[in-house]
Parts: structure tokens; C-alpha cells; sequence
């Protein structure tokens, strides 16, 4: 009897024992579950994830079934006390061009197209959720104009591009700087004079490539370290320096870091994410690309994105004159672009230059079955984000074949003027003026509110990351800076408008994180962006991380949107370290605004992989 009370007595115990810890694994789920997103490590004091340790993946947790309601009655989570900082390895990482994930997924790209270098993103489950920590020793970057010539080294300690390259005068490392003398590939004497040498082949007045206002937007292909570019602006001509991130994998962050218009791309299976007849002149030399290749399907991809008449300037290396393959190539591509009526317009040694035609007559007079083939009447020129390429010429519209440059006035007048393609999405150009002066009067306010922190030359690369019609962008005209557009793939039919304005920009889905280097824009303006997303039950957490990847130290964002979404994002600051400089205001409405809205700026602090601000 004393056995089997004894038996009784020992199985309580062991059920009491069993519910008192069960309580206690609770209460600590409970308790890390309340600062972190599942997934994710815990932080030390300083919210930065032991060296070494692998990075949190995962998201911030969210009741999804309550995000649809409107107004203030939106739930949003409470917003953690600290965010992980991501290991000192990430701090260059790119998640949607990052190649450690195409073998952690077991993806298999087709290398010989370039499948690998294009966009791959992570699912959700894999998103870092952590902030990328500068590199050791870095430093506030060199302010334009000087960024142009020389950037720390501390900020991309990579100096094999200046090894690789030192007889072409890429860059050269001189103690704590890399320089950049202004050489490239092909042009050993400077990108300055082989400039001039285009304009003189094209017999443009006065030696200048701008040709009185018409060349305005070019897109370099293989751009290297974006030297060209960088010459180009002086002559009020804005390149999209194009580049992958390649074995040079760090030519398009040095263009960056110099305050030089650039991004990450490639010529793979995708239309670049630019509308049609955008560009006055494509440029190439010696970008190593393969333009025979899938039918010329890299030339057609050209082809969409030139405007009528724009050219096409190509650069070989004079030690390939007299080589029998090279010139198999050079004889294979004349005879493709002879079947796409281009015409060659001027030669000069290995520098070719071809010229689109101004219209559809060329192709009609083609044999029947001449290759490559007109694009159906269904095909969607203007259509870029995650679009296959095809093998066809984009023939012109009724409208606009026979207009030279698209019908548009030369710079600066095509900034402000209301561009021809207009009528394509439905806007008036009153609406389009009233939208150019509203921005004007944004603008202004904007910097009256940061006039007490904002330094000269400061601000360099700006993102606006809903560029709408491009009105932020044309308000900063007379301020030495450049604006990325992003068009949100919603509006991505208004990018053709920014690029009818002379700026540049890009269709981007940011339920996705950019394809750029962590740490390359001094500003982002983000109106009404977190607003849209969410309506498509993305994360708001997420964007900020990412916005925080992209924004330098000491840079600026500025987020306009509705007071419930203000609010929230005003909880996550000290968690960003986002609070250098903090300011809110209530904005006038007027014909733009959405509802109730607020401003919101705020400055990013400086701090080092240890979580720590330095000074």
C-alpha cells in the first residue's frame, strides 16, 4: 500500500514538474518572440549578432488578416526595441544578385546567357533580417565634385580592379585613396578626348557630343568604373552607366562612391527595365559582349531602347584590327544591322558608329522572311520589369515614326516642356505642369526643413523611390545632385515620361530590395511608397532594412505618406539608428496629396560593425 501511494506521489511530482517547465519555456518564447521576427538571433546590447554567428533570416511578425482595414483601425506590430546587425561579412551584400543564394537554392542559371548575373531573390523565410554594417575604417565619402577623382579605400577596400587594370588608368591606389585618372579600356589618353573624338566623327558643332541639347540621355554598356560617364556631365549629358556584377565586381559601387549615375545590369534574358526609345546614343567599348548570339537578340534589346535616329558607338582595341576572328565578327555584325536598317554613320580606326533609321520604310522594303523579324502588333515595348527579351525589331508607332529624337525639344528646354508620349498614359499636359509645379513648391519646403543640417555638396545620389512624372527630380535642376527614378512596376508605365524629361530612372518592385551596393545614395524620398505596398500586403519592416542597406551614413530619407503609416514608422528610428536628426511636419495639401499626410525626415547615424556610433 505504501509502494503504490508512493508511485502515486512520484507521478504528481513529475506532472507538476513537467507543466512548471512547459510555463517556462513559454514565458521565454514569449519573451524573445516580442523583440525579434521568427528566425532571427537574439542581439547583444548593442543589437549586433556575434561575429561570426549566422545572420537572422525571417520576418517581423504581423497579424496578416488585420493589415486590410482602413485608416487608423490598420494593425501594425509593435516595433522591435533593437534590430541584429548583420555579420561584417554581409556588408557588401546584394540580396537579389547575391550568388551564394543561387547555390543555396540549387538553382541552375544558364551561365552562357547570363542567367546568373540577373536578379534572383531570396523568399521570404531567407530575408535578412538585420542591418548591414559599414566595413572597418569607414569613412564619410569624399564630396562631389572631388568624389569624382578619388573615394577612401576604407569605404571598398577592393584594389584588384586597380592591379587588373593599371595599364589601362582605371584607378590607382595612393595610400589611404584609390584615383581615378579618367582612362578606360579604349581610351588610354583620357575619357575626356575620346569624347571629343566621337563628336568629331558625328561632325557635331563645336566638338561637342551634346550636339546642341539633342543627345541628352545615353546608356553605357560595360561601363567599367563609369569614367565615361563621369566625362559626360560636364556636357550636360546623363549616362546610365550599366555594368553586372561580374568577376569586376566592384565597378559599379566605385562609380557610386564617386557620385557617378550608374547601376547594376545585365545583358542577359531580360529587357533592361527601361521603356522604350529612351536613349540618344548607346555606348560600347570593348565591353566583351557577345552581340551575334541568340539571332542578335542583344542588338534588338538596343534597338527598343534607342530613340529614332540614336546611335550606337562601338569600340574594338586596334590590336584587333588585323585579326582574322575579329574582323569575322565585325563582318557578321554589319550584315545583322544591315538587315535592321541601321545605318553606319561614321568609322574611325576600331570605333564604329551606327545610326537607327527614323522609320518604318527600311523595314517594309525587307525581303519576305528577312531576319530578324518585326515584333507582333501585341508585343508591349514599354513593358520591362521580368520581361523575356525577344529576337525582334520594335517597330515604331504611327504617331511617332518619322520624328527624330521622339519629337522632343533639345536640353534643358525638354525638362519642363510636356513631352509628345503624354497622351500615351492619359495625362494632359496642363496636369503635367500643375504636377512640375507642385513638386517645385514640395521641394522647396523639403530643404527649408533640413536647412539647419544640410551641408554644401552633401547630398550627391538621390532616389526618389516613386518618381510619378518626375517632378522631384526636375525640382533639384539647379542643385549639383542626380536622381535615380524609380518607377513602382504600378507606374511603370510613366517611366517613358522621365526619360522624355532628360533624367534618368528605372521600374522597380519594391516588395523586392534594389539591385544596388549597400551604402550608395545620400537621400531617399519615399511619397506614398509604404502606403502601396502594404495595399499589396508587403512589409513595411522589410523596406525600411532595405532603405537603411541603401542609405549612406549621415544620409537623409524623407517618407511622405498617411499619419497612421508615419506613426508607425516613427517607432522603428532608434532601432534604424535613424535619429542623427529627426524632424515631422504637417504638409500643406494640395492637388497630389493623398488624404492627410505628414512628412517625415530623419538622418542615419554612423556606427560600426559592433553596433557602436563612432564620431
Amino acid at each position: 500500500m505504501k509502494q503504490k501511494n508512493h508511485r502515486i506521489h512520484t507521478t504528481k511530482l513529475l506532472t507538476y514538474l513537467l507543466i512548471g517547465l512547459i510555463a517556462v519555456l513559454g514565458l521565454v518564447c514569449l519573451y524573445y518572440g516580442s523583440s525579434f521576427a521568427p528566425g532571427s538571433r537574439r542581439s547583444d546590447e548593442n543589437g549586433s549578432l556575434l561575429d561570426g554567428s549566422d545572420p537572422g533570416f525571417g520576418r517581423f511578425s504581423r497579424h496578416r488578416d488585420l493589415i486590410g482595414l482602413p485608416g487608423e483601425q490598420r494593425y501594425y506590430p509593435e516595433a522591435p526595441k533593437s534590430i541584429p546587425i548583420c555579420d561584417i561579412k554581409l556588408s557588401e551584400l546584394i540580396p537579389c544578385l547575391d550568388r551564394n543564394l543561387i547555390y543555396q537554392l540549387k538553382l541552375k542559371p544558364n551561365l552562357s546567357v547570363m542567367e546568373h548575373y540577373e536578379r534572383h531573390c531570396p523568399p521570404l523565410e531567407r530575408r535578412y533580417n538585420c542591418l548591414i554594417p559599414p566595413p572597418k575604417g569607414y569613412k564619410i565619402p569624399i564630396r562631389w565634385p572631388a568624389s569624382r577623382d578619388e573615394v577612401w579605400k576604407a569605404n571598398i577596400p577592393h584594389t584588384h580592379l586597380a592591379e587588373e587594370k593599371s595599364d589601362q588608368h582605371w584607378m590607382i591606389v595612393d595610400g589611404e585613396k584609390i584615383k581615378f585618372p579618367g582612362g578606360g579600356t579604349h581610351f588610354h589618353d583620357g575619357a575626356d578626348k575620346y569624347i571629343v573624338g566621337l563628336a568629331q566623327m558625328l561632325k557635331f558643332p563645336g566638338d561637342k557630343l551634346h550636339n546642341g541639347g539633342h543627345i541628352r540621355n545615353v546608356l553605357d554598356v560595360g561601363c567599367g568604373v563609369a569614367s565615361f560617364g563621369a566625362y559626360l556631365l560636364p556636357l550636360d549629358i546623363i549616362a546610365m552607366s550599366l555594368a553586372p556584377n561580374d568577376v569586376h565586381e566592384n565597378q559599379i559601387q566605385f562609380a557610386l562612391e564617386r557620385g557617378i549615375p550608374s547601376t547594376l545590369g545585365v545583358l542577359g534574358t531580360k529587357r533592361l527595365p527601361y521603356p522604350s526609345r529612351s536613349f540618344e546614343l548607346a555606348h560600347c567599348s570593348r565591353c566583351r559582349i557577345d552581340w551575334l548570339q541568340r539571332d542578335g537578340i542583344l542588338l534588338l534589346e538596343l534597338d527598343r531602347l534607342l530613340r529614332p535616329g540614336g546611335y550606337f558607338a562601338y569600340s574594338s582595341p586596334e590590336a584587333y584590327e588585323q585579326d582574322p576572328e575579329n574582323r569575322k565578327i565585325w563582318n557578321a555584325m554589319y550584315s545583322l544591322l544591315k538587315r535592321m536598317c541601321w545605318k553606319v554613320a561614321a568609322k574611325r580606326g576600331q570605333t564604329v558608329i551606327w545610326s537607327k533609321p527614323l522609320s518604318n520604310s527600311c523595314y517594309l522594303k525587307r525581303d519576305p522572311g528577312t531576319q530578324p523579324p518585326l515584333c507582333s502588333s501585341g508585343d508591349d515595348p514599354d513593358a520591362s520589369w521580368n520581361v523575356s527579351m525577344e529576337a525582334c525589331i520594335t517597330p515604331y508607332s504611327a504617331k511617332m515614326h518619322k520624328e527624330r529624337w521622339s519629337g522632343l525639344l533639345p536640353w534643358p528646354q525638354r525638362l519642363t516642356a510636356a513631352p509628345p508620349r503624354l497622351e500615351e498614359i492619359g495625362v494632359s499636359a496642363e496636369k503635367f505642369l500643375e504636377d512640375t509645379r507642385i513638386w517645385h513648391s514640395r521641394v522647396i519646403r523639403y530643404w527649408k526643413q533640413m536647412k539647419s543640417v544640410i551641408e554644401k555638396n552633401s547630398v550627391r545620389n538621390i532616389m526618389d523611390m516613386n518618381s510619378n512624372l518626375g517632378g522631384f527630380a526636375a525640382a533639384l535642376k539647379d542643385k549639383d545632385v542626380w536622381v535615380m527614378n524609380v518607377a513602382p512596376i504600378k507606374m511603370s508605365a510613366r517611366l517613358k515620361i522621365i526619360y522624355d524629361r532628360g533624367l534618368i530612372g528605372t521600374v522597380h518592385d519594391w516588395c523586392e530590395a534594389f539591385s544596388t551596393y549597400p551604402r550608395t545614395y545620400d537621400l531617399l524620398h519615399a511619397w506614398v511608397v509604404f502606403s502601396e505596398i502594404e495595399e499589396r500586403g508587403c512589409s513595411a519592416e522589410d523596406l525600411l532594412i532595405e532603405m537603411d542597406r541603401i542609405l549612406r551614413p549621415d544620409g537623409f530619407v524623407i517618407i511622405r505618406d498617411k499619419i497612421s503609416v508615419i506613426n508607425h514608422i516613427q517607432k522603428f528610428i532608434p532601432a534604424l539608428r535613424w535619429d542623427g536628426w529627426l524632424s515631422e511636419v504637417e504638409p500643406g495639401i494640395d492637388a497630389l496629396s493623398v488624404g492627410e499626410e505628414r512628412v517625415l525626415i530623419a538622418r542615419k547615424k554612423l556606427w560600426s560593425d559592433d553596433g557602436f556610433m563612432t564620431m
